[in-house]
């Protein structure tokens, strides 16, 4: 399985897009909101998807709840994981109710044949905006609580679990979407808060898959965390002992553009080791990424560590739907919100 996850441009293939899903180096897709028209077209979109692709391709998206929920019309609204703390004041549990979530997320998307969504966010709900409301709580240890329970509940659904964005995005005014973040704490200050979640995640046996913070953290590190084998394959590998899958943020981002061209970002993020890379909403890039990369040997991802994130089997939406357990979840849902 190749180390290139991309994206599509629309609700159908181009002629351009089934092409280049048939190159050897391309093994994922994230799809985004542009990618959703309805439930039957997404199903269709992601049928195809599979039949024209070479590799048994990991399908992703970013279906975080609240803000960040990709697919809307037809799904159900997972509220914004920040929101889940109070609901212990209206006699709700947040434990019970983040396992529900993270059930209810999880089974819509792998009834779709959507391998998995890149959740739950680790970060302290702390001075990013771009975080903000994505985070489950300003303290580690809530977030350890209700982030663990929403993986259980992803889990339980059948769809591995991706922490993000590793060591921790919370502390940085700045959005790597549009600028290159620099935490400038103590690395002691780092990994006692921020790390810390991670770490707690992890030794319970939750965590399969991380994504790095295209964030610079200068007292451990000058490169950022998604390019640094400092923190990928020292403190995450060797110190932690994380034997799941490291994907890339996308290398499209202004927080990545420090490390040079779309080919080298590739190439750095891969040798500092990443499994997979992100080439998001930069189709020319993507194709610049392909070329470069196949010019070159290129470290292949270990493939058992990517099949270990492909779905297990599930049912289709209208029997997920007469499920108890989906009644179950959606009236925890309905409780929620009767209450904000």
């Amino acid at each position: 399985m190749g180390p290139l996850m991309l994206d599509v441009s629309d609700c159908e293939l181009t002629l351009e897009e089934i092409d280049i899903l048939d190159h050897p180096l391309v093994g994922g897709l994230i799809l985004f909101s542009r990618n959703y028209y309805d439930q039957k077209q997404l199903k269709d979109l992601v049928k195809h998807i599979r039949n024209v692709a070479r590799n048994d391709l990991l399908i992703a998206t970013d279906h975080e709840g609240g803000r960040v929920q990709r697919f809307r019309q037809g799904f159900s609204q997972i509220p914004a994981m920040g929101k889940i703390a109070s609901s212990d004041q209206f006699d709700l549990d947040p434990k019970l109710l983040s396992e529900h979530f993270g059930w209810l997320m999880a089974a819509e998307l792998l009834a779709f044949d959507i391998d998995i969504s890149f959740a739950p966010v680790l970060d302290i709900h702390g001075v990013s905006e771009v975080i903000g409301d994505r985070s489950f709580h300003q303290q580690p240890e809530q977030i350890i609580t209700l982030a663990s329970e929403f993986i259980r509940g992803m889990h339980r659904a059948g769809m591995s679990a991706t922490g993000k964005h590793f060591p921790g995005h919370g502390n940085v005014l700045e959005d790597s979407h549009i600028a290159m973040p620099v935490d400038k704490r103590s690395k002691d200050e780092i990994f006692a808060v921020d790390m810390a979640i991670f770490k707690a995640i992890h030794q319970q046996g939750l965590l399969d898959a991380v994504m790095p913070a295209h964030v610079i953290y200068p007292a451990v590190d000058d490169l950022p965390a998604g390019f640094s084998e400092k923190w990928i394959q020292q403190i995450l590998r060797r110190d932690m002992q994380f034997d799941g899958v490291v994907f890339s943020d996308d290398l499209s981002m202004q927080g990545a553009v420090q490390m040079g061209g779309i080919v080298k970002r590739a190439e750095l993020a891969i040798a500092a080791g990443c499994d997979v890379v992100l080439v998001c909403n930069d189709p020319t890039g993507a194709v610049k990424v392909i070329d470069g990369l196949s010019s070159k040997t290129t470290k292949l991802p270990e493939s058992n560590r990517l099949q270990r994130l492909r779905k297990s089997p599930s049912a289709d939406f209208a029997a997920l739907t007469s499920s108890s357990d989906y009644q179950d979840a959606n009236r925890m849902l309905d409780r929620f919100y009767a209450n904000q």
